[in-house]
């Protein structure tokens, strides 16, 4: 039922958010309006981020260390960061892009932790510096952190992250712990376990575990047994050492979004339900806790509100051109059976339109016959100068801008409503102009290359 009840809320402010954007010229129907924004609903983000720490502090013995680590490139945007530390949560980053994402957001090194396949020896001398968590991918680059942390030693807590193969989901681009994926040292290979163990023994200043089995496709059992893999090693390395010398599981994220309704499923509790099942001993004090979630804590709290430019019949099915496309959608575009996303329709005052269901597809604007955000699609048929919202897009849709046709990043306004249902606007993106975009371009080296 609160489930139920918070995402009505969210149904409801997402409406008064369209209306509003409309009256305050942030999108509409005319040309004096923007064809395109993007908003992020901040009262459902606060939520998201008071549900994990909620369900974690209810789950963990008293005293357990738990940072909850945002993955900065589910979206990328420092207001976004500075909401989410303003409610207690850190950050996980993956590139110095990231990292400087993270820092201008006033996100603390104690705060962060450094992820990717593929650190360069600057990023890790930085990282050492800083005294950012570092979580080795690969024996070569623990090589190369014996080296570093030889030279120059570190208050950074130092980890390796581990493959424990369990299986994929059914999204195989986003399954991590496949038996070939390139992430982490496989633990399932041969000889691997084993060298895991000495490597620590040999390492006294290994301290942490890290493993990311889940993601979107990925069900709760498979995610929880990567857990339990993670755990079960640590054991393992902490006896094979006679003392506890793994104080700290890195349990990473992915906790699946439903991207069909408004509901939130499954939640944070599901999600700790699930590791209890199968971890018993995870949350009785014994280590430090990680989490790196991204999609799960933004996903459902981002709405893209788009102009109907035109509409055509083609084949005897009716076609709505519009300004949303491939550019905010890229995954859906480029694999939409994986993908799936939701399309409302308002009209041109951004109140929700209504009429009778017509199978229509909804186009973008880029310059392939596959820019499409749904396929025969049954909405109140839509007209030049309406709109459409697609939600559960503040996760690696508009946060991650794909300059397809030179088309401009759209702003990005976070909205908040007051209890008399106003609702006031915070820029988290400037939209880019014409002249931000050729610069990136390359417009002042604008000399012929040979």
């Amino acid at each position: 039922m609160a489930a139920d009840t918070h995402a009505q809320g969210a149904a409801e402010r997402r409406d008064l958010a369209v209306r509003a954007a409309v009256e305050q010229g942030l999108v509409g129907g005319a040309d004096s309006a923007p064809p395109l924004v993007c908003l992020l609903d901040t009262a459902g983000i606060r939520a998201s981020a008071a549900a994990l720490a909620g369900a974690f502090a209810a789950a963990a013995a008293p005293g357990t260390p738990v940072l909850h680590a945002f993955a900065v490139k589910a979206a990328p945007l420092v207001p976004v960061l500075r909401l989410l530390a303003d409610c207690g949560l850190g950050c996980e980053v993956a590139s110095p892009g990231e990292l400087a994402l993270a820092r201008a957001a006033g996100v603390g090194p104690e705060r962060t932790v450094l992820d990717s396949p593929a650190k360069t020896a600057a990023e890790l001398r930085e990282a050492l510096a800083l005294g950012i968590a570092v979580n080795a991918d690969s024996r070569q680059e623990l090589e190369r952190l014996d080296a570093l942390v030889a030279q120059h030693p570190t208050a950074s807590p130092i980890g390796v992250r581990i493959n424990p193969q369990t299986g994929a989901g059914a999204i195989d681009a986003l399954s991590t712990a496949t038996a070939t994926s390139k992430f982490g040292i496989a633990l399932r290979d041969e000889g691997a376990r084993a060298w895991l163990v000495r490597a620590f023994l040999d390492r006294p200043w290994l301290t942490r575990l890290h493993a990311h089995s889940g993601s979107q496709g990925v069900p709760l059992p498979l995610i929880a047994e990567g857990v339990r893999e993670l755990h079960a090693l640590a054991e393992e390395i902490n006896a094979a050492a006679g003392r506890r010398q793994v104080d700290t599981l890195d349990i990473g994220g992915g906790l699946p979004v439903d991207f069909t309704s408004d509901a939130h499923a499954p939640t944070y509790a599901d999600y700790v339900a699930a590791l209890r099942e199968a971890v018993p001993a995870l949350f009785d004090g014994s280590y430090g806790l990680v989490t790196e979630f991204g999609r799960s804590l933004l996903a459902k709290h981002g709405l893209v509100v788009a102009r109907v430019e035109y509409t055509k019949s083609t084949g005897g099915r009716p076609i709505a051109l519009t300004h949303a496309g491939v550019q905010l959608a890229t995954r859906t575009v480029y694999a939409p059976a994986a993908w799936p996303l939701r399309i409302l329709a308002y009209d041109g005052k951004g109140a929700p339109k209504q009429g009778p269901p017509v199978a229509q597809d909804v186009a973008g604007p880029a310059c392939f016959a596959g820019d499409l955000l749904a396929t025969a699609r049954e909405l109140p048929e839509l007209a030049p100068g309406d709109l459409i919202g697609v939600p559960d897009t503040g996760a690696y849709f508009f946060t991650a801008h794909y300059g397809y046709n030179s088309l401009p990043r759209p702003a990005v306004h976070g909205f908040t409503v007051d209890g008399s249902g106003g609702v006031s606007f915070r820029t988290a993106r400037r939209a880019q102009t014409l002249a931000d975009l050729a610069a990136e371009a390359g417009a002042d080296l604008a000399e012929p290359l040979g």
